[in-house]
């Protein structure tokens, strides 16, 4: 059956067309995997005291080759300056921990700052200038991860991260990526500081981006 297409003032097509999808060509389309890019939440985990990581193993790899961790208002139970938001990966269930990730990200702060961080070995890749540890304090951001499932890739990962955090920083903003230089299958991702705060406040979800598939 012809197909409509999504939205006005569209290029032209070299495949003819109905017009504007219905609901019903939407629904049909869903139901044969054609029709995708949007998020579906796999799992949502919720912190109101003091936890060391949280860890989400059951990242659905063969059906997602692209996820996102969106992180909200954020607490630490620390901020003296070298606590920071940190996430490890989980190789075939073992977490690497060693000082093998490469990272690198530019800031900005509302006090006129602005630079870079960068490494090309730590166990735990910087994601955010400085965690907050009171009140309106907040780390908030999204993390994507590419390639998590192929055991023949790397993993990488791309973040955008907004703050507010004591110590002179104020407002600031972050943003870079990281890459696990080793080809292997990773099926689980962890959220922690980079040093040794706990996580006292967050609400974290994890979602897989839909395939687009072309028949």
């Amino acid at each position: 059956m012809p197909y409509g297409y999504l939205g006005q003032n569209q290029p032209n097509q070299t495949v003819s067309n109905s017009g504007v999808f219905s609901i019903t060509d939407v629904s049909e389309l869903q139901s044969q995997g054609k029709l995708g890019g949007s998020l579906e939440l796999i799992e949502e985990q919720t912190v109101s005291s003091a936890v060391a990581s949280v860890d989400f193993t059951s990242i659905q790899g063969s059906k997602y080759d692209v996820h996102k961790i969106q992180i909200d208002d954020m607490l630490f139970s620390d901020a003296s300056g070298n606590e920071y938001l940190s996430c490890q990966l989980y190789e075939s269930g073992t977490l690497e921990t060693a000082s093998v990730y490469q990272y690198a990200q530019q800031y900005g702060t509302s006090s006129g700052s602005s630079g870079e961080q960068r490494s090309t070995g730590t166990a735990t890749p910087v994601i955010s200038i400085q965690a907050g540890n009171t009140t309106n304090f907040l780390t908030n951001g999204y993390i994507y991860f590419y390639n998590l499932n192929n055991s023949s890739k790397y993993s990488f990962s791309t973040f955008h991260i907004t703050q507010m955090a004591s110590g002179g920083f104020g407002a600031s903003y972050g943003f870079g990526g990281f890459v696990l230089p080793q080809a292997s299958l990773v099926d689980g991702i962890r959220i922690r500081s980079g040093n040794t705060a706990n996580i006292t406040q967050a609400n974290i979800k994890l979602f897989g981006v839909k395939q687009i598939w072309v028949t």
